[in-house]
């Protein structure tokens, strides 16, 4: 039997995608944003496509914002960009 592919929904573009091509963001239960690489990191995480006109977009709709609870500042969106 083939393996499930486990898929998200990107935040900012509502596709639903494959995990691997998704960049997942995390509000940890501290309250501090990070970008999760492993997939595994603790607290609520959210799903952006790793495209820049993507991120954009979370950032112009505040689509992350809306998913994790807590606001985004500046500095983590080129955090974003830089692993982009």
């Amino acid at each position: 039997m083939p393996r499930k592919i486990p898929m998200r929904r990107c935040v900012a573009t509502g596709e639903q995608l494959p995990k691997k091509e998704l960049l997942r963001i995390v509000r940890s239960p501290e309250g501090t944003l990070l970008v999760d690489l492993t997939g595994k990191a603790n607290g609520r995480g959210a799903y952006l496509k790793k495209d820049a006109e993507a991120v954009e977009r979370a950032r112009k709709t505040r689509a992350l914002e809306r998913a994790l609870e807590v606001s985004v500042p500046d500095e983590f969106w080129e955090e974003i960009k830089a692993v982009l």
